[in-house]
């Protein structure tokens, strides 16, 4: 069978990849905190014996664009963002640690302060949790303060400081949870006390939706043209085979 055939077969599965990729960021425009992810394929010349006449496309690492969305006020005491670079840290379902810039929090029935899709949040003293409060402030160093049930205006209690922490993105990978790990050998992630959040305020997904639709548009008419390149390798296998039969 002609080679051309798995040239265009490798072309046609990283277009398809690319697809995928975008179609996962449009899904996600809405998203609090998201980060829109690239998709990235090379042209690798085969390995071995014989001249380098073939060149398969090769997946290369991906990587995510950490750029900030943008801001919106929505006045909720538990809807956070962080200004400029930074992220949250949470406890994933292994319960390692694992960053995250979605800010929407809320308080589960044990206390414990959550992500919207169930990562508890973690303090300096480890997970944070809640006792049941009047009131919620938090400070723009992620300081949380609370006004206990019961208690009197002035009986104001600090409860913990979030976790917030500055990693270098080169070091950073998006998991298939959308949480953020590093791919180097440290095991821990100190704390950084220059990070800074707003309070009553959510940042968007980075996604550029026009950008999106147009990469997925040109991918699909990247698959269809080598989806038509193994149309012609079969054509010209057919072709070779019947040249044999006449000889």
């Amino acid at each position: 069978m002609d080679k051309l055939l798995y040239v265009a077969m490798s072309g046609a599965k990283e277009a398809m990849y690319l697809q995928n990729v975008q179609a996962n960021n449009l899904a996600n425009v809405d998203t609090v905190g998201f980060k829109a992810d690239f998709a990235q394929a090379r042209a690798m010349h085969v390995m071995g014996d014989g001249w380098d006449s073939r060149a398969y496309a090769m997946t290369e690492r991906p990587g995510s664009h950490f750029e900030s969305g943008a801001l919106d006020y929505t006045g909720r005491d538990l809807d956070l963002a962080i200004n400029g670079d930074g992220w949250f840290v949470v406890l994933d379902k292994n319960g390692e640690e694992a960053f995250t810039r979605a800010g929407n929090l809320f308080v589960d029935a044990q206390g414990f302060v959550t992500t919207h899709d169930g990562h508890v949040l973690m303090g300096n003293a480890g997970p944070l949790v809640l006792p049941e409060y009047e009131k919620l402030e938090i400070g723009v160093d992620g300081t949380i303060t609370v006004r206990a049930l019961g208690q009197g205006p002035d009986a104001l209690v600090e409860v913990d400081r979030m976790k917030l922490v500055k990693p270098d993105a080169s070091v950073l990978q998006k998991g298939e949870d959308g949480l953020f790990r590093r791919t180097d050998t440290a095991a821990y992630e100190p704390p950084d006390f220059t990070v800074r959040v707003s309070t009553g305020t959510l940042e968007r997904s980075n996604v550029n939706a026009v950008g999106a639709m147009l990469s997925v548009m040109g991918a699909a008419r990247q698959f269809e043209m080598q989806v038509k390149l193994m149309g012609k390798a079969e054509e010209m296998d057919a072709a070779a085979s019947q040249g044999m039969k006449l000889t």
